[in-house]
């Protein structure tokens, strides 16, 4: 086959909802990773600050982005949703996206929301990445 599914069994099960974390499109290479959001395997939010949220939905992105045998280094875009005004946000999760991303520095979209997976969550990252070489 040459689409893969990519579900970490550290992220909640997607199928309930009919998505895989991520898909791998083997011919191309690319890696489309749905939107990570800082729930447990029980489909509940764990942190209630944006930094904290921001950090564990980043780090789900890279239990994703492992698994498809990929890194950060192979980010080509993210879209980063918050809800919310985004500039209110910026100050306090720049410094975190810095910190994952350092010199890969890739396209990246910020968009303000009013609603998102549930409503606890206040942000939502998703990707698209190539494999490694």
């Amino acid at each position: 086959m040459n689409i893969l599914n990519i579900n970490p069994e550290s992220l909640y099960d997607g199928a309930p909802f009919g998505l895989s974390q991520g898909k791998v499109d083997v011919i191309s290479g690319l890696i489309f990773i749905s939107g990570q959001v800082d729930w447990n395997t029980d489909y509940e939010v764990v942190n209630k600050d944006i930094e904290a949220q921001t950090e564990s939905a980043f780090e789900n992105l890279l239990a994703v982005l492992t698994e498809g045998d990929s890194s950060v280094n192979n980010l080509l875009q993210l879209r980063v949703y918050i809800r919310g005004e985004l500039s209110e946000y910026m100050p306090k999760i720049v410094p975190i996206l810095t910190k994952y991303l350092g010199a890969v520095r890739p396209a990246i979209t910020g968009i303000g929301v009013a609603s998102l997976a549930s409503p606890d969550t206040l942000v939502e990252i998703e990707a698209l990445a190539r494999i490694s070489t």
